[in-house]
């Protein structure tokens, strides 16, 4: 039921396929709950989904959803909770149908809905005659140019087929690919019956969304001050109490490890963002008029969040067949550590015609490692990782593999692989986002042994108010006498992928460190701290209403998280590397 004040609670039990299978359990019998929602779906998984339902391992949809339901199902059903997830991913009405099957064995009769209508698998020889291109958003590149084999594609759908569903009265609501944020507007947008073109009220409930879909994240997982919060050897999952003027209380269960603070959710809601425009299928929430206040221990209100009206585009994540890759990492352990590397490198490249130029792509990394005057033979130890790419399997399977290893009596003192043993190339994905017109993609929303009906994703022809964005009064820049410390010692980050680009966002803690930040990391400055994207195009972004700063870096991760060729595929370190870069930084702030 509602709270004394008129807030539904949503809570949030999966970040990501293989989140805590506990969380479910742990959301539903710790405290009062209206929905409960997970988010099982990455730009990566909707190809493992792929990849596992042919070889018959899978439907193509998230089985630990399943296993959660039949832990809560039971409970959720005497409580009245509604339970809204996307863990139908490839296969929404599969998926639906399976929890029917789990149901029946437990005795229980829900009702039960699933959205679908995001695949366009079936449909991209129709569209692309309708003269859909899918232009790849980051390159401008088109994809019916390449001629490539297209494994997934999936439109990102908004929250209207959940709200039609919950208002036919489903309990438990299964859909494929919607936006991470759609799974918890749809109760608020249910509940309170917000319009199409409520735009401030949606864009509160999006970035409501947008903080508690990565489950702990939110509570302080990830977290760069984590030293600082309680309870982190088992943090909560996080609830948001959402309002029907779109505000929102991110919170928890009492007793649960982990903290909500402003700090915590200004971290998530810097994670995998670009602009100050968060663009989703039903509005655009404009980060740069968010406001947060702490409002008790473990209570963050979010407030003031103004929306533009929905974009006319859906952004269609697709997935094709990029070709075979293949590595091996050798250990340098010791002196000449570049000389090693160098010797390496020609070996390995002086059994290829025309060395690397011989594959598609090839990449060589030196990872240092190594320590001066080391106190363990680990320590002494840097690696150098070779990586080849290329359409042509064999050119990247044994022939590559076989000669890492063939001059290993013949090559650098210490000689041995931190690879295990050489093996054949194996294939490798391309992330490819593009748009379409939104109402090409109807979502198709089923009651199991009731109706099936359509709703449109053509956004309301409506404009919205000119959104004025709040005045932010900072300090002046501080000055005075500055020590050399990591920027991390005042500053805290969050990073992740965006397809194959990266972002990275800073936050300050105080408005004095924020104005510092922002006069200080420029463009021109993080490509200084990050040697490793050389010749990248870094884009920044201001958000002083939460003291932070984003930055995108496109390309970092090549072709998308499966064909990246980093150590980290998915950038979610990136923040923690800037953290510990050096710079002189005011003495006045480091001892506020």
């Amino acid at each position: 039921m509602p709270t004394a004040d008129g807030a539904i609670r949503v809570a949030n039990c999966s970040g990501f396929y293989g989140d805590r299978l506990a969380a479910a359990r742990e959301q539903v019998e710790g405290g009062d709950i209206d929905y409960l929602t997970g988010d099982w779906l990455a730009e990566l998984t909707m190809l493992i989904l792929a990849r596992t339902r042919a070889g018959g391992r899978s439907g193509g949809w998230a089985r630990t959803f399943l296993t959660q339901l039949e832990q809560v199902m039971g409970t959720c059903l005497d409580k009245g909770i509604r339970v809204v997830s996307n863990a139908g991913g490839l296969d929404p009405a599969g998926c639906a149908a399976a929890v029917a099957e789990l149901a029946g064995k437990l005795g229980l009769a829900p009702r039960i809905a699933y959205v679908a209508g995001d695949d366009l698998m079936g449909r991209l020889d129709e569209l692309t005659a309708a003269g859909v291109a899918f232009t790849n958003l980051d390159t401008g590149e088109s994809l019916t140019d390449l001629g490539v084999e297209v494994i997934t594609a999936n439109a990102y759908l908004g929250c209207w087929g959940i709200v039609d569903a919950l208002g036919r009265g489903a309990d438990i609501v299964v859909t494929g690919r919607t936006t991470d944020a759609a799974i918890v507007m749809g109760p608020p947008a249910h509940a309170f019956g917000w319009r199409r073109d409520d735009w401030d009220r949606l864009a509160g409930a999006c970035v409501a969304g947008h903080v508690i879909e990565c489950g702990a994240q939110a509570t302080g997982g990830n977290y760069s001050f984590f030293t600082e919060v309680p309870g982190m050897d088992y943090a909560g999952f996080p609830i948001a109490e959402l309002y029907a003027d779109g505000s929102s209380v991110i919170t928890k269960h009492a007793g649960t490890g982990g903290q909500v603070s402003i700090g915590t959710v200004t971290s998530q809601l810097l994670y995998e963002i670009s602009s100050e425009r968060y663009a989703n299928p039903d509005v655009v929430c404009r980060f740069d008029t968010i406001h947060l206040e702490e409002l008790a221990v473990d209570r963050v209100r979010i407030s003031g969040t103004r929306g533009e009206p929905a974009p006319p585009t859906l952004k269609v994540a697709m997935n094709y067949q990029g070709g075979f890759r293949n590595g091996f990492t050798f250990a340098l352990t010791g002196l000449d550590i570049e000389e090693k590397a160098a010797l390496l490198t020609r070996q390995m490249w002086s059994a290829f015609p025309g060395g690397p130029d011989y594959f598609d792509q090839a990449r060589v990394q030196l990872i240092r490692t190594d320590h001066a005057d080391p106190q363990s033979n680990e320590a002494a130890t840097a690696m150098l990782k070779i990586t080849v790419k290329d359409r042509d399997e064999r050119k990247v399977g044994r022939a590559f593999a076989n000669q890492a290893v063939e001059f290993g009596l013949a090559s650098i003192p210490g000689f041995y692989g931190l690879s295990g043993a050489p093996g054949p190339g194996t294939p490798y994905g391309v992330y490819w986002p593009a748009l379409i017109p939104s109402g090409l993609a109807p979502q198709e929303v089923v009651l199991l042994g009731g109706e099936r009906t359509v709703v449109d994703n053509t956004p309301p022809g409506m404009a919205g108010a000119e959104v004025v964005v709040p005045a932010v009064e900072l300090p002046a820049s501080p000055g005075g006498e500055t020590a050399r410390v990591p920027l991390g010692t005042l500053f805290g980050a969050r990073s992740g992928d965006k397809g194959g680009n990266a972002n990275v966002g800073l936050f300050a803690r105080s408005a004095a460190a924020y104005v510092w930040l922002e006069q200080f990391l420029t463009v021109e400055r993080l490509a200084e701290l990050l040697p490793d994207t050389a010749g990248l195009e870094i884009r920044r972004y201001r958000l002083p209403n939460i003291w932070s700063l984003n930055f995108v870096v496109v390309g970092f991760l090549e072709e998308g998280v499966a064909a990246s060729s980093r150590q980290d595929g998915q950038a979610k370190s990136l923040g923690e590397y800037v953290r510990a870069k050096c710079a002189d930084i005011p003495e006045a702030l480091l001892g506020a």
